[in-house]
C-alpha cells in the first residue's frame, strides 16, 4: 500500500493566507480602534471651550476669580444672565438683531445669487468687466471716513436700512455662487429655453433650486456676519437707542462690568444691585452664550446642505 503524504506547498500556502487573513482581521480594529480614539480627542478639544464657558456663565463671578472651573460651577447662581437682561433695551436691540439678519440674508442671496447668474452667461458681454469691478472691491476699500459721507449723502445714518442696503452684494459670495452654477450642466437651461422660458423663469425655476447646497452655506456666513457685527451701529445709529442691535447692547454692558469692578460707584447698564456680583469674566461668558444661542440653533437645520448637491443624476453628459 502507498502512504499518502500531505504535499509541503500546500501546507505552506494555507498557512501563508491563515497568517494573512488572521492580519487582515486586526487592521480594521486597529483602524477603527484608533479613528474612535482620535474622534473623540478631537470632539473634546472642540467642545471643552464651549461648555467651559456655559460652566463660567453659570458660575458665582467672585468664585470665577480663583479659577479651577472645569465641567461643572462650583457657586451655582443666574446673577450673570440676570445682569445681562437687567436692562429693558436688550429686548428691542434682540428684535433688531433678528430682523436685520433675516432681511439681510435673504437679500443678500437673492440679489447676490441672480448677478452671479447674468455674470455666468457666455452671450454676456460685459461679464468679465463687471466681473473685474467686483473683484477689485475686495482689494480696495476707500476708508472708514469716506464710507460714513457717503452713508450721510444717502441719508442713511440714525435709518435701520443702513444695516441692509450696504451688504445686499457681497463680492466673495458673488464668485462663490458664480463658481457653483459653472457646475450646472447647460443642458438644464437650454431646456428651459426650448420649452419657453424666460431668464427670470430659468433663474428662479432651474438655477436657484439647484442652488440650494452653496446658498445654504453662503447664507449661514451672511447670518453669522449680520447677527455679530456691531461696528456699524456704533458708527452710525449711536444716538437713537431704538436701533440699537443687540451685539452693541452687550458690548456697552460689557464695559459698563468692566467700569464697575475697577470703579463700583460706576454701574451703568448692570445694575448696582448686580454690579458687586459678578466680574467681567463671568459676564463675558453669559454675553457669549446669549449671542451665540440663535446662530446654534439655526446651524442644524442648514447642515445637510452642506454636501448635498440637488443637482446630482439631474442630466448625464
Amino acid at each position: 500500500m502507498m502512504k499518502k503524504t500531505p504535499l509541503s506547498g500546500s501546507g505552506k500556502t494555507a498557512g501563508v493566507s491563515v497568517r494573512r487573513s488572521g492580519i487582515g482581521n486586526i487592521e480594521p480594529i486597529l483602524f477603527n480602534t484608533f479613528n474612535t480614539i482620535f474622534m473623540i480627542f478631537l470632539v473634546t478639544v472642540t467642545l471643552y471651550p464651549f461648555l467651559n464657558t456655559i460652566v463660567v456663565s453659570f458660575n458665582a463671578g467672585n468664585d470665577t476669580i480663583r479659577g479651577g472651573l472645569y465641567l461643572w460651577p462650583r457657586e451655582f447662581t443666574m446673577q450673570n444672565y440676570k445682569a445681562v437682561f437687567a436692562s429693558g433695551t436688550i429686548y428691542n436691540a434682540f428684535l433688531i438683531s433678528v430682523a436685520r439678519t433675516v432681511l439681510s440674508t435673504v437679500l443678500n442671496i437673492f440679489l447676490t445669487t441672480m448677478l452671479a447668474y447674468t455674470l455666468s452667461r457666455r452671450e454676456y458681454v460685459f461679464r468679465k468687466l463687471i466681473t473685474t469691478i467686483f473683484v477689485l472691491t475686495m482689494y480696495f476699500n476707500a476708508g472708514l471716513i469716506p464710507g460714513y459721507f457717503l452713508m450721510k449723502e444717502l441719508h442713511l445714518i440714525n435709518s435701520f436700512w443702513v444695516y441692509i442696503l450696504p451688504s445686499l452684494i457681497s463680492a466673495f459670495n458673488l464668485i462663490v455662487i458664480r463658481t457653483y452654477i459653472y457646475t450646472i450642466p447647460e443642458a438644464l437651461i437650454e431646456s428651459a429655453k426650448i420649452d419657453g422660458a424666460g431668464d427670470f423663469k430659468i433663474f428662479w425655476k432651474v438655477i436657484f433650486p439647484l442652488c440650494t447646497p452653496v446658498l445654504a452655506t453662503i447664507a449661514l456666513f451672511v447670518a453669522v456676519g449680520a447677527w455679530n457685527t456691531w461696528f456699524d451701529a456704533f458708527l452710525y445709529t449711536s444716538s437713537r437707542q431704538e436701533l440699537s442691535t443687540l451685539q452693541y447692547e452687550l458690548m456697552k454692558l460689557l464695559s459698563s462690568s468692566m467700569n464697575a469692578n475697577s470703579n463700583p460707584s460706576v454701574a451703568n447698564g448692570v445694575g448696582m444691585e448686580h454690579a458687586t456680583q459678578v466680574t467681567p469674566i463671568s459676564i463675558r461668558a453669559a454675553i457669549t452664550i446669549v449671542a451665540s444661542v440663535p446662530i446654534l440653533l439655526v446651524y442644524p437645520f442648514m447642515q445637510k446642505y452642506f454636501v448635498v448637491g440637488l443637482n446630482v443624476g439631474s442630466v448625464k453628459e
